[in-house]
Parts: structure tokens; sequence; C-alpha cells
């Protein structure tokens, strides 16, 4: 029996914040599984670094920037062909207190997390929309389903406004076969989770019933799944990938 064709072969991917932690660990598992990859994050050399290991595409990008980010997206498009998949991964990480976030802070989280994601949908979007097709998958988290200890207030609120902003653009594209879809993950192994103390670290993983933190590779797995033709029927939903912390 010979090997089966990798699920994403012949696919182009566009992943922002893919420098490092989960970004860069879902550009990987995209190549893997057949796709060519656009990398494009703030940070330059990381991205380079990155896309080197996947044969990628590296683009510094700030997701605050509409007009960049449109413009890296139509040099992907230029050098692959087409883009297939858009990921929109970019995000700010706080923890931050409820009473000590900041105006600037506050302002930073939602212009990274959530208008970054806006611009990301839009404009993938567009494009998706007059090819007829397309993958549109959001990087939320559960921390916008539930109050989390790992996360500040403000990080909640992008988060949660994520997955409403995920219904309303799989609403308007359902009829242009595109499919957008939202994954949730929780207390993934990453450079913002191996930062906390070692006692809060304790803390969360005490709290989740599988009884370990996830890896990126599972977060790259299910990314992989919704971009997948395995999805093909699945839009607006939002995929829960946190060890059991909240069950549905």
């Amino acid at each position: 029996m010979t090997n089966p064709m990798p699920a994403l072969s012949g696919r182009v991917a566009f992943v922002t914040g893919a420098g490092q932690g989960l970004g860069a660990a879902i550009a990987r598992g995209l190549r893997e599984a057949g796709a060519r990859v656009a990398l494009a994050d703030i940070d330059g050399e990381n991205v380079e670094a990155v896309a080197a290991e996947v044969d990628g595409l590296a683009l510094q990008l700030d997701v605050r920037d509409e007009a960049a980010f449109r413009a890296c997206f139509d040099r992907a498009v230029a050098h692959f062909g087409a883009v297939d998949i858009m990921v929109n991964n970019a995000a700010r990480t706080a923890t931050t207190s409820l009473w000590d976030i900041t105006p600037q802070e506050w302002d930073d989280v939602l212009a990274i997390n959530l208008r970054g994601s806006f611009f990301g949908c839009r404009i993938a979007g567009r494009y998706m929309r007059e090819r007829g097709q397309g993958r549109i998958v959001n990087l939320a988290s559960m921390a916008g389903q539930q109050v989390s200890a790992a996360t500040g207030a403000h990080y909640g609120a992008s988060k949660a406004g994520l997955l409403a902003l995920t219904r309303s653009f799989a609403q308007e594209l359902a009829p242009h076969g595109v499919t957008v879809n939202a994954l949730a993950p929780a207390a993934i192994r990453s450079p913002a989770l191996d930062a906390l103390e070692p006692a809060r670290q304790q803390a969360l993983q005490a709290g989740i019933p599988l009884g370990r933190f996830g890896l990126p590779e599972e977060v790259a797995a299910a990314v992989v799944y919704l971009a997948s033709p395995a999805a093909a029927f699945m839009t607006g939903a939002t995929l829960d990938l946190n060890g059991g912390r909240f069950m549905r």
C-alpha cells in the first residue's frame, strides 16, 4: 500500500505571528502536511529563521498596519501563485491585573489580537471570495470563553471578540465556498507559559483533567485539520483544545 498524499498537498498557507511559539509550530505542521507557507511576523530575524526551516517565504509584518498587511498578502500571492489558507495567529499575551491595565496596553492588545485578525480575515476573505474557495483559521483562546487565571481581562476580551468575528466572516463567506473557523487552545507549552513562575505553572496544570499542558504540535495538527478537506462542512465553529479545562 502506498502512502496517501499529504492532506494539504498543493495548497499555500499564510501564517501570522510565525516567528516563534505556536505560529512557528503551525507553519511547520502545515509544511509537513504538504502546504507551502508564507510566514509573517513583526520580528524579521526570527521569521527568517523559521522560514528557512520550512522552505517558506519570510515576511516582516506588523498586523496592526492594514496597508502593510495587504502588501504582504499580495506578495505571497505573487510568490506562490495563490493563497488557499489564512491563519490569523499573531497575538500579544498579557497577564496584567484588571486594575493595573493602562489605556495604552489595552489598546495595544486589542489592536494586535483583534484588529490584526480582522484585517487578516478581510484581506484574505475578499481574495478567497473571488476565487470561490479558501480556509480561514483564527487562533482564539479558552480565555475568550471563560475567565482565565493565566491571562488578563484585555486578552480575554480580544479573544472573545475574535470568536464573534469568526462567526461574522463565516456567515458572509459561506456562500462563496470559504470556511472560517476558530481554534481555542488553553495551557499550551509556549514562551508565554514558560515565562510564568513555576508555582503558577503547577497551579494551572493541576486544573487540567488530562494532567498535562498541551503541545504546540497538537495545536498545529488542529489547524491542519481545519484547513483540510476533512473539515469542508465546518464553518463558524470553535474547536476547543484545552485538555478538558472547559467542557461543553
